[in-house]
C-alpha cells in the first residue's frame, strides 16, 4: 500500500526543516550546539528502537526519559529559549504588522517623539567620538532591563545631551558602567551587562563592545558603543554588530529599531 503523499507534506517537512536549523543556528551561537546534537542523537535513536526495532523494554525505558527530558530540556535551555521568544517577538515583521494597526495620526505622534529622544543622543556620540569618550547607552524595548538597572544608580532624568556626556566624562565616577533608556527617560547610569563570549567577536573590539553584544543578544535591546581606542560609533542589535557609523547611520538605524 503506498502512502499518501501531497502538498501538505511537503510543506511540513520544509517547515520542520526550518524550525530545526534556525534551532541549531542558536544553539550554535550561544555554544549549546553540542548539547543539541545530543538531543538530536537521542531522540533518533528512541524513535528507531520504538519505532522500528519495536523493543518494548527498551522503547519503554526511552519513554519514560522522553517524558522527563521535556523538563530538563527546557531548564537547561531556559535563555536559548527565552532568546528564541525575543527574536520572534522583536522581529522586524512583526513591529511591522503591530504598527499596521496603529493609526496615522499615533504614528506621527510617535515618530515626533522617537526623533526628540533619539537627536541629543546622536548628538552627544559624535561629541564623544571625536573626544574618544568611551561610552555604552542601552535601549529597553519589550523585554525588561530591571534586573541591569538594579547594579547601577538610578537617574530617571530627561534625555540631555550634557547629561549623557557628563556621564561618560573620564573622571566621572559612572563612565565605566552602561546607562539605560526607558519610556525615553535616562533610568540609570552605571549599570552592568552581561558579557558576550561569542568567538566570532572581532578582537579588536573591547569590553565595551562585548557587554553591548551581551545585552543584544540576551534581550531585545539596542546598544550604542562609542569606542575609547578608536572613536568609532557601533550599535548593537539582536546579536550582531553594524561598525563606524556616522551621524546619519546611527539616526537611521536609532529610528528603524525605536519606532
Amino acid at each position: 500500500m503506498l502512502l499518501e503523499f501531497g502538498i501538505k507534506d511537503i510543506i511540513d517537512i520544509i517547515l520542520v526543516a526550518l524550525m530545526l536549523y534556525y534551532i541549531y543556528r542558536l544553539m550554535r551561537e550561544s555554544r549549546s550546539v553540542n548539547a543539541f546534537n545530543g538531543i538530536i542523537v537521542f531522540v533518533v535513536l528512541w524513535l528507531f528502537v520504538s519505532q522500528v526495532l519495536e523493543m518494548r523494554l527498551l522503547g519503554t525505558i526511552l519513554d519514560k526519559l522522553v517524558s522527563v527530558g521535556i523538563l530538563a530540556v527546557i531548564i537547561i535551555f531556559q535563555e536559548d529559549i527565552r532568546k528564541f521568544l525575543f527574536n520572534i517577538g522583536g522581529h522586524q515583521r512583526m513591529r511591522a504588522l503591530k504598527r499596521f494597526f496603529v493609526s496615522s495620526k499615533q504614528k506621527d505622534k510617535d515618530n515626533k517623539e522617537i526623533k526628540q529622544m533619539i537627536m541629543p543622543l546622536v548628538m552627544a556620540s559624535i561629541n564623544m567620538s571625536r573626544q574618544k569618550v568611551g561610552a555604552l547607552i542601552v535601549f529597553e524595548r519589550s523585554a525588561t532591563l530591571d534586573d541591569i538597572v538594579a547594579t547601577g544608580d538610578r537617574i530617571d532624568a530627561n534625555i540631555n545631551q550634557r547629561l549623557i556626556e557628563n556621564i561618560f566624562f573620564k573622571n566621572s565616577p559612572l563612565h565605566d558602567g552602561a546607562v539605560v533608556i526607558s519610556d525615553k527617560r535616562i533610568k540609570a547610569a552605571g549599570c552592568i551587562l552581561p558579557v558576550s563570549h561569542d568567538l566570532s567577536i572581532p578582537k579588536e573590539l573591547g569590553l565595551r563592545h562585548r557587554a553591548a553584544m551581551g545585552v543584544s543578544q540576551e534581550t531585545d535591546a539596542v546598544a550604542i558603543v562609542v569606542s575609547e581606542e578608536t572613536g568609532g560609533i557601533s550599535v548593537a542589535v539582536n546579536g550582531r554588530f553594524r561598525l563606524r557609523l556616522s551621524a546619519e547611520e546611527l539616526e537611521s538605524i536609532l529610528t528603524e529599531e525605536l519606532s
